[in-house]
């Protein structure tokens, strides 16, 4: 028989968007979040680079904009790339709340921020040059902590649980079959909401510097429930 175990949110990755989305829950939620290898297993750990946000006086949210926009050469969204800028700084200041330690100045304690290709201020916070294990590693210590989030290292989506919603008549997904990797057992995880944080599917490719778990098992699974087109 399958063993089941039933959430509020299910979370299907563990990366900085997954972890992150579990500590903004509500604390009266009983939250799951499937990693599919170790917490550090994933890209977010692996990031070097920073995160571009308008923290300089001397910039602006639409000097950000409108770089975005150059840089993408007519392949994005304007009211995506609007809405990423305009809450960046925002989600930055979140992360430092938790705990996140950017690179500062050495004189000043003004935090230290570069210009990469693109760019046309300074705009890149950073950790040294290992942003990426400073917040990960931040939040897998928020995450651990709070006592409403369990975490499934090694565990991994096979597939997703839908049946019909009888007042949208649409199909609503209500669970995923989990795979424990280190007993090759399956668990039902039954949830109200369920989150897919599974990241890209760079493995996907010949060569690539991504992680192994980078293996887009999330688009798979929705893609075969819905047909949905990336």
């Amino acid at each position: 028989m399958t063993r089941q175990l039933n959430y509020d949110v299910l979370i299907v990755g563990s990366g900085v968007a997954g972890l992150a989305l579990a500590l903004q829950l509500d604390s009266s939620l009983q939250v799951a979040v499937i990693s599919k290898g170790p917490l550090i297993g994933g890209s977010s750990w692996l990031a070097q680079g920073g995160i571009a946000a308008v923290f300089d006086e001397g910039d602006s949210l639409q000097a950000h904009i409108d770089d975005t926009l150059v840089a993408g050469a007519g392949l994005c969204h304007e009211q995506a790339v609007r809405f990423v800028v305009e809450n960046g700084p925002d989600a930055v200041r979140w992360l430092i709340e938790q705990g996140v330690e950017f690179t500062r100045q050495q004189t000043g304690g003004d935090y230290h921020l570069t210009q990469e290709g693109g760019h046309s201020h300074r705009r890149i916070l950073h950790t040294a040059d290992a942003t990426g294990i400073e917040i990960t590693g931040t939040l897998i210590e928020r995450t651990r902590e709070a006592l409403n989030i369990d975490i499934f290292e090694q565990h991994c989506a096979i597939d997703l649980v839908t049946q019909a919603d009888h007042d949208s008549r649409k199909i609503r997904c209500t669970g995923a079959y989990i795979l424990d990797r280190s007993d090759d057992r399956v668990t039902l995880f039954q949830a109200r909401s369920v989150v897919l944080a599974t990241g890209g599917a760079s493995k996907a490719y010949l060569y690539t510097s991504n992680p192994d778990g980078a293996s887009g098992d999330g688009i798979a699974l929705l893609h075969r429930e819905t047909g949905f087109q990336t």
